[in-house]
């Protein structure tokens, strides 16, 4: 009450005390998103997706920028790494070319939904046992087994997942996916692999889109043209995976209400926005300029939502798990590349 008899400046100025604005924090995200913009066109193999989390993380922990990053900065990031999320991942259907995943054929889409299911379970079971708190488990899970951070950042909408839990999983997926560029290539000659069969198993097995690439290209344009397609594949099952735990959530908080007084979507919106995406690039009414500027908006807010995250890892807090997040790392790894492996042989 005693705010209704300020002067009206008075009461202005204390609202805006109370409500801390998201824009220098946004700021900060578009520049980190320019700034791996940056690293990837002076370091080609570094994806600029890889580049926004190491540089968020890097900012988090520079002494006098930590403080603005964990301050003023801190509400814009943080709606960064949700709002630009969910519009990235909308983009990311008009990148999905259905009509030439399903060229593959059904011996591949069994094969990729064997390895998506097999490494979501195994790394739940294997994080659960490891006793990684809150969400991780899953969240490491679902970036393993679909596209990454992108699929991180929406299994962590639809299940209200804490914004360390993210970050710290963000981060372990993201160094994993980047030591596969730089492994899996020296394990074609020893597993004996064709350039083809080398580029289905890069596409099954490695997590982001832009590491995919990176790695089947040293193989070759017919190795990074089936490791693209089998990646599509996996990138169609993101949408069912966020569907069936946004359904498991709403199961096990039947009652419950937004604070809207609304009961939450059995499927979130963004998932139907990558749902219609998808559908209306499988039309081929879309044209090619349209496509191309959607992929490098894609890019510019997955990667600005990417920053976002990054920034609220805590490498003191990390390290406290460090251990146990490593053996689960190790552990998904060998579960994806090993199952992945199998399936291609038996459908080669």
């Amino acid at each position: 009450m005693a705010l209704l008899h300020r002067p009206h400046s008075e009461a202005v100025r204390h609202v805006s005390r109370e409500t801390p604005t998201p824009w220098p924090g946004l700021a900060a995200a578009a520049a980190g998103a320019l700034a791996a913009w940056c690293v990837h066109l002076l370091v080609p193999a570094v994806p600029m997706l890889t580049a926004s989390v190491v540089l968020g993380i890097a900012v988090a922990h520079l002494p006098g920028v930590r403080t603005f990053v964990r301050g003023p900065a801190r509400p814009g990031l943080s709606l960064a790494g949700r709002r630009l999320m969910r519009i990235g991942i909308v983009l990311l259907g008009l990148g999905l070319g259905m009509d030439q995943v399903l060229r593959l054929g059904w011996g591949t889409v069994a094969m990729v939904s064997g390895v998506v299911a097999a490494t979501f379970f195994g790394t739940v079971w294997l994080g659960r046992r490891l006793g990684l708190p809150g969400d991780q488990p899953l969240l490491i899970a679902t970036g393993y087994s679909i596209c990454g951070a992108s699929a991180i950042g929406a299994v962590s909408e639809v299940s209200g997942s804490d914004e360390e839990d993210v970050a710290a999983s963000v981060a372990l997926v993201t160094l994993c996916g980047t030591l596969a560029i730089a492994v899996l290539p020296l394990l074609q000659g020893p597993l004996g692999l064709s350039d083809l069969a080398f580029g289905r198993w890069v596409g099954a097995s490695v997590h982001d889109v832009g590491q995919v690439v990176a790695t089947a290209q040293t193989a070759g344009a017919g190795a990074l043209g089936e490791a693209v397609l089998v990646k599509l594949m996996r990138v169609a099952l993101l949408a069912p995976l966020v569907a069936a735990v946004a359904f498991s959530m709403r199961a096990r908080r039947r009652g419950v209400r937004t604070s809207a007084g609304r009961r939450p979507a059995p499927v979130p919106l963004f998932v139907a926005g990558f749902l219609v995406a998808a559908a209306l690039r499988a039309t081929g009414l879309l044209p090619g300029a349209v496509l191309e500027w959607a992929h490098t908006a894609q890019e510019g807010l997955l990667a600005a939502a990417l920053f976002g995250l990054g920034s609220a890892v805590h490498l003191p807090t990390l390290a406290r798990t460090g251990g146990r997040a490593a053996a689960l790392g190790l552990g998904a790894w060998v579960v994806v590349a090993g199952v992945s492996y199998a399936g291609v042989v038996l459908t080669a």
